[in-house]
């Protein structure tokens, strides 16, 4: 009885602990998000379906393991049946999987033709990797610009430097230049690298591609809800590789068109004062 009471208040400690912990563990996510395009979002349902499938194979079998060991030890002196084969079971553990794994590879076969299919875009834009940096080119506009590590991560990330990262906002996850796209718009990538092979990653977006020297993969997306969308290069690609983060920021047609046309005349105040009043705009819908 006195040991029931102390696992009990152990664990009466523990949870605590973790309600007093829990703000810190908000942003401590473990699934994959689920995404603010349609693509992004179907690759999430496929996920967590199969997700539960796992679960309920894992706990009839462990399940049925669990209690084949308890209910039939030896030290309740359980003799062992002694069989061969059962043809009923074999094709039950035959057809039963077959027909899970054809309810799993027809979704994820119609997603997967989905992805690959970027006709239909209304504008294009040409990704190219670097070492250790992004190259973003509007196909259908005369703006292309560089997007490289922050200056005050880029300054934090080296030794002897004395800033102390966690006073940096989004170390090593924030850019001079983001990438601007407009919502609601389905956008064409064409994804090459000019050295080694990077991998262009956003996890809100759905997928990740390969950027490969000397050949071009193509991609599309449609963001549908404004925001700022962080991720990486996803392909080890030398020293730097951990310092070419890829941060997308998504506005409203209008504020995109707006920003487009301060790009194109070189206006640097005025196109950040299309993003400055995008960001408006999207705190004032929430």
């Amino acid at each position: 009885m006195n040991r029931i009471k102390r696992l009990a208040g152990r664990g009466a400690i523990a949870l605590a602990l973790l309600v007093i912990a829990s703000p810190a563990l908000a942003e401590w996510v473990l699934n994959m998000p689920e995404g603010v395009t349609s693509t992004s979002r179907e690759v999430y349902s496929l996920h967590m379906q199969i997700f539960y499938i796992v679960v309920v194979i894992g706990v009839l079998v462990f399940g049925a393991m669990i209690f084949s060991i308890v209910r039939h030890r030896k030290a309740r002196g359980v003799k062992p049946a002694q069989f061969h084969h059962s043809t009923g079971v074999e094709i039950v553990w035959t057809i039963i999987p077959f027909l899970i794994l054809v309810s799993m590879a027809v979704p994820a076969s119609t997603t997967l033709i989905d992805m690959y299919d970027t006709s239909g875009a209304d504008m294009r834009v040409k990704v190219t990797g670097y070492q250790w940096k992004w190259h973003y080119k509007y196909m259908d506009e005369d703006v292309a610009f560089y997007s490289t590590l922050a200056t005050d991560s880029n300054y934090a990330r080296r030794l002897g430097s004395g800033v102390d990262p966690t006073s940096v906002e989004n170390y090593l996850r924030e850019v001079d230049n983001r990438l601007i796209l407009p919502t609601n718009t389905r956008i064409k990538f064409l994804m090459t690298s000019n050295d080694v092979i990077h991998s262009w990653w956003v996890p809100e977006l759905g997928w990740k591609k390969d950027t490969v020297p000397g050949y071009i993969n193509e991609t599309w997306t449609e963001i549908q809800e404004p925001g700022v969308y962080r991720g990486k290069c996803a392909e080890l690609c030398g020293r730097g590789h951990g310092f070419m983060p890829v941060v997308v920021e998504a506005v409203e047609p209008e504020r995109f068109q707006e920003w487009l046309a301060a790009k194109k005349e070189g206006d640097t105040a005025a196109a950040k004062a299309a993003l400055d009043r995008a960001s408006g705009d999207a705190v004032a819908r929430r």
